[in-house]
């Protein structure tokens, strides 16, 4: 799958970070929480940019080269 979206979506509590292939298919996700912060951490820029590496590592390893930015405010 050379190309691929990321979707974003950012809660108060958390932010979930999941990369489609472009018809929609889920490939891979993380969030804050499966990263690792906990409470009002996981609602952290920080967070977020540490949960978008770890997913963004996966969907390298799937094959994705290319990617498009959706996202998803609550």
């Amino acid at each position: 799958v050379p190309d691929g979206i990321a979707h974003v979506h950012a809660s108060f509590n958390n932010t979930i970070i999941t990369f489609t292939d472009l018809g929609g298919e889920t490939l891979c996700w993380d969030s804050a929480g499966t990263v690792g912060f906990k409470g009002a951490r996981k609602a952290t820029p920080f967070a977020a940019t540490r949960a978008a590496e770890k997913s963004a590592q996966k969907a390298k390893r799937m094959g994705v080269r290319e990617v498009g930015v959706g996202h998803h405010w609550s």
